[in-house]
């Protein structure tokens, strides 16, 4: 065990994280005097807490736990005096891989849509809100330049960003710095690929080095990182420009974080949702030329689906998360956030690969075709995922202009289960992940502390047994073996965003999402006079790794639909 002691709020280097970071904490607020002594406890205490776990014991079983029930809590004691950094993975991983079975091997290979003989727009407008696969073309012709793409955004991040509440931490020096090296590769004929040259912002639970890192939560709000996460190196070296650092909801809940709300560029009045609330935010106000998210639960569909965004939520394990902040081990995974289908996958090519420094990292190629074989593809849907209010109009055209693709249409359906019960795992992994900020009190610091946030979910994780915990997960594999029948059926699967639990049962089970525009709705705000005109998504999910073929059907998708070009009014 070593020496090195962390402190609530530090920043452990990777390489320290690796080497082994626990400690003792003498005198700290998670010791023993935060459990109760063995001789406060009756019978009747026993009693009344199996209330609490939903068991009733005799009183004579009761009586005879008194006997061992101090061994039990010394154990406890003895954990809760060691400190973890968030960072530390539990010993146990997710693998979303099942025994036995064979997954298609794939090349790292990326054949993007042909943009020749593409024009340069007048309108700098038109530039920052162009896809960013047409921004990579004009600085591979010569037509535009790193800096002066990165110069549009900054002015509209100056222009917008307050009224957004879309930005911690603006790096405007550090952008122009990385443009103006990438120009000056650009002029000797070196081009690093795709992303070369085009900025983008990065959701502040990535640690930057000697840039803030806040969580977006008043408890880490002056929080300074010493090392840069995993993807920030990757992104560095790929080409792309740090904008800054996009807001997100603290502690990666919803889109409220310690300095305000994060806006939906549609419709101000309203917030982005979340968590990835600044980096949806940004993208859909045309502040970036793409953005980094996180979803644990939603929080790059949920956003995506407000702001008019469209986001890609990749296999579990594809894209390391180190240096990234820890919510739920098993469920958080990293994805980008665009204004174009094919933008996405061009940035999980990009960050796609191991990470020896992620415990939860797999090994897999991304192949991505732009050129789909339609009558080759099995889709599926489950015709009550798009009745009542489950759906909208919106989700029903896209179904419909689904079935005049050519591809192969088949019903599905799943099996009756508690889903909604898998979010006590989440709860339990959050509250382990934060059991400091719960024990010490420091989550009175939170400004949300309302029933439905963190402060109260990890207070009431406390009483999750381990025994139903263990349940839980024999419950995520059998759904994890029910989604591998469905898609051993049909290749993708079409859904309005949250339709019957799929949100849920995919993040749980690892599966890719795509969510695209699908079209506009008219719809009222609680609070707001009158109607509005705001987008609509809709989602593509598929098997464990068939994120290019998500990504190429959904560019056909989205030219068949012809909504995705449309900009958010006040911001265009």
């Amino acid at each position: 065990m070593s020496s090195k002691k962390y402190t609530p709020g530090a920043t452990p280097s990777r390489r320290q994280f690796m080497a082994g970071s626990m400690a003792l904490g003498a005198g700290s607020a998670l010791s023993g005097a935060a459990l109760a002594n063995a001789d406060e406890i009756s019978s009747q205490s026993l009693k009344e807490a199996g209330k609490l776990f939903a068991v009733d014991y005799s009183d004579a079983e009761n009586r005879q736990m008194l006997d061992t029930i101090d061994g039990q809590l010394e154990q406890l004691r003895a954990i809760r005096d060691l400190k973890y950094p968030n960072m530390l993975a539990p010993a146990t991983t997710f693998d979303p891989r099942l025994p036995g079975v064979n997954y298609t091997r794939q090349e790292d290979r990326v054949s993007l849509s042909p943009t020749h003989n593409l024009a340069l727009p007048n309108k700098a407008v038109d530039i920052a809100f162009a896809p960013i696969h047409h921004q990579a073309h004009w600085i591979r012709s010569g037509q535009l330049s790193a800096v002066r793409l990165t110069e549009i955004y900054l002015e509209r991040i100056q222009k917008h960003g307050a009224e957004l509440e879309c930005f911690i931490t603006v790096t405007a020096d550090l952008a122009l710095s990385q443009a103006r090296k990438l120009d000056a590769e650009s002029a000797k004929g070196k081009n690093r690929g795709p992303l070369h040259g085009i900025p983008y912002g990065l959701k502040d639970l990535f640690d930057t080095k000697d840039i803030k890192t806040t969580w977006g939560a008043e408890p880490y709000k002056d929080r300074v990182p010493d090392q840069d996460a995993k993807i920030v190196e990757l992104l560095r070296d790929a080409g792309a420009i740090l904008l800054g650092k996009t807001t997100c909801g603290a502690l990666a809940w919803g889109d409220v974080w310690y300095g305000g709300k994060t806006r939906n560029p549609w419709n101000i009045a309203e917030g982005s949702s979340g968590s990835s609330a600044g980096s949806a935010s940004a993208t859909g106000a045309g502040l970036v030329g793409f953005s980094i998210g996180t979803e644990t639960y939603g929080s790059i569909v949920s956003p995506s689906h407000r702001c008019g965004t469209t986001g890609l939520r990749p296999t579990f394990g594809r894209i390391s998360r180190a240096g990234g902040m820890a919510l739920c081990w098993t469920l958080d995974k990293v994805g980008p956030i665009c204004r174009a289908v094919e933008d996405t996958a061009m940035v999980l090519s990009a960050l796609n690969g191991p990470d020896a420094e992620d415990s939860g990292s797999i090994p897999h190629g991304f192949d991505y075709d732009y050129d789909l074989d339609l009558p080759a593809l099995k889709v599926g849907y489950d015709p009550k995922w798009f009745e009542g209010d489950q759906a909208t109009d919106v989700d029903r055209n896209a179904l419909k202009v689904m079935k005049t693709l050519g591809v192969q249409m088949k019903e599905v359906s799943l099996p009756d289960l508690p889903y909604s019960s898998l979010l006590l795992n989440l709860n339990a992994e959050s509250a382990a992940a934060f059991e400091e900020l719960t024990l010490s009190g420091r989550d009175d610091l939170m400004k949300r502390q309302i029933a439905n946030a963190w402060p109260n979910h990890w207070r009431q994780a406390r009483f999750i047994s381990a025994v139903d915990y263990v349940q839980m997960d024999r419950l995520r594999r059998t759904i994890m073996q029910n989604m591998h029948t469905l898609f051993e059926e049909v290749d993708l699967i079409i859904s309005p965003n949250f339709a019957d639990n799929l949100l849920l049962i995919t993040n749980y089970t690892g599966h890719p999402c795509l969510t695209l525009r699908g079209g506009f709705e008219e719809r009222s705000l609680d609070g707001v006079e009158g109607s509005h005109i705001l987008p609509h998504n809709f989602s593509l999910m598929g098997g464990l790794y068939t994120e290019g073929k998500l990504c190429a059907l959904g560019r056909i998708m989205e030219e068949k639909l012809g909504v995705r070009a449309k900009k958010p009014p006040q911001f265009a």
